[in-house]
């Protein structure tokens, strides 16, 4: 079979009469959008809740901790179902269990049946981050990859952005409950979109044209069968390749040698912290902004989402600089985010009690927190074939789950015996351990194709 020369790729690129894949990435935004308000929600609401149900920093932090620890569950089990069974099924359904949880949170009457719809609305959003990243590994040809999946992680933080203003009116609208029958209603409408328009492979689909697939594809292949990537680094670039220890690698194709990689193991505990920093911000910040800097609830609302809008930029620009400006490597954003993150966690011990000096500093904070945050997800792409990626994706996605889990019950037990300095503190340390970790890892350069 002959190979498509780039001339020709890039000729069949300016010809093609679809972008589908765009609408996609599109339709992954809102969607995981709605997916990240349905779990974000309850910071906002958990005020309120302490006070109804009467519960200790250690009780919330572990209500908290509820939902990761089960999406974590989820997470390499949906690994083995997606690579068995494909995306579109098992996607839609995990979005509609979501979405009935999250009605179900504002109908409960104690606390143990709070704590059960929790735990549940994690075992049902669980499968999506798994069937997202999937469905861009399969959709999106390697240069764009980058993009697609900071577009997704975006999202992540989108929603949190929206979730406390629109919170604080329906709560002095309405109340807490009210929060949850609002947010359960648009995910039971993007399921029923995501099984009539996004399938399983491009190959599928009657809105991908024929010249968008020989893109996708043929792209594709020639990333896999020769040393289109940085094989032979640029003079340039050649000081951040030995940097980050960029190496050859022959791709990942079993499950033992998924398990087996030190390289998935490295990200994966790097994950670990970062989410639960992450994790940390999103469920306590509201509870710190109205019982430490004493904001109202309004000011509440506009300065919480403040990290949240620098997110999405972060996910975004983060995901442009790994794809175009430093030619697909992954380690340096994370590596940036990381070290940044260690510095704005120790300053937050001195955070400003101004609204607008915090939010300020709580949006830079969520910029330079997300630079290289999308990088977790597109990383093991470089390391294993499509077909043993999902297994690959769900181990890095179980640590980080359970890092957001175990850090947010470790913030309450901190605030039941110390204060929010230590807090702070303590993520600082967290975020610098992953730095370390991050120099163990290898940045894969083009490899030697084992499989498909």
């Amino acid at each position: 079979m002959s190979i498509i020369t780039n001339d020709a790729i890039i000729a069949s690129s300016s010809k093609k009469t679809s972008r589908y894949r765009w609408f996609i990435g599109g339709l992954i935004f809102v969607i995981y959008t709605v997916a990240a308000a349905d779990r974000a929600n309850l910071g906002v609401a958990l005020p309120f809740i302490r006070q109804e149900f009467h519960m200790t920093n250690t009780e919330a932090g572990a209500l908290s901790s509820l939902f990761l620890f089960a999406y974590a569950i989820a997470q390499i089990p949906s690994g083995f179902a997606y690579s068995k069974f494909r995306v579109r099924k098992i996607f839609s359904f995990s979005m509609i269990m979501t979405s009935l949880f999250t009605g179900m949170i504002g109908t409960v009457g104690s606390a143990l049946m709070l704590k059960i719809c929790r735990f549940g609305l994690g075992l049902a959003e669980g499968p999506l981050p798994v069937g997202i990243t999937s469905t861009i590994n399969n959709w999106f040809p390697p240069q764009e990859k980058g993009t697609a999946t900071g577009l997704f992680l975006a999202a992540v933080k989108f929603g949190p952005v929206i979730v406390p203003p629109v919170c604080s009116v329906v709560i002095m609208m309405f109340g807490w409950r009210e929060i949850f029958f609002v947010f359960s209603l648009p995910g039971l409408l993007l399921s029923v979109a995501w099984y009539f328009l996004v399938t399983n492979h491009p190959s599928e689909s009657p809105h991908c044209s024929a010249s968008e697939l020989a893109f996708i594809t043929e792209t594709a292949r020639k990333e896999t069968t020769q040393d289109v990537r940085h094989s032979s680094p640029t003079r340039s670039l050649a000081w951040l390749d030995k940097l980050i220890r960029s190496r050859p690698v022959t791709l990942l194709d079993d499950t033992n040698e998924v398990f087996a990689s030190w390289d998935i193991w490295g990200s994966t505990l790097g994950y670990f912290f970062m989410i639960g920093i992450v994790n940390v911000l999103l469920a306590w910040i509201p509870t710190y902004l109205m019982t430490v800097k004493h904001f109202s609830v309004m000011n509440m609302g506009l300065v919480a989402a403040a990290p949240w809008i620098g997110a999405v930029i972060g996910n975004i620009v983060g995901g442009f600089i790994s794809d175009k400006v430093i030619d697909k490597r992954r380690k340096p954003n994370m590596m940036i985010t990381a070290l940044s993150t260690t510095i704005m966690m120790y300053g937050l011990v001195h955070a400003p009690n101004d609204p607008y000096l915090l939010g300020g500093l709580l949006f830079v904070t969520g910029i330079l927190l997300n630079l290289g945050f999308s990088a977790y997800m597109v990383y093991p792409m470089g390391l294993t074939t499509k077909k043993a990626y999902p297994i690959a994706c769900s181990i890095v996605n179980t640590g980080g789950q359970l890092g957001g889990a175990c850090m947010a019950l470790l913030t309450g037990i901190i605030l039941d015996r110390y204060g929010w300095d230590e807090v702070w503190l303590f993520l600082s340390a967290c975020s610098f351990t992953t730095f370390l970790l991050l120099l163990t890892i290898s940045e894969p350069r083009p490899h030697i194709n084992t499989g498909s």
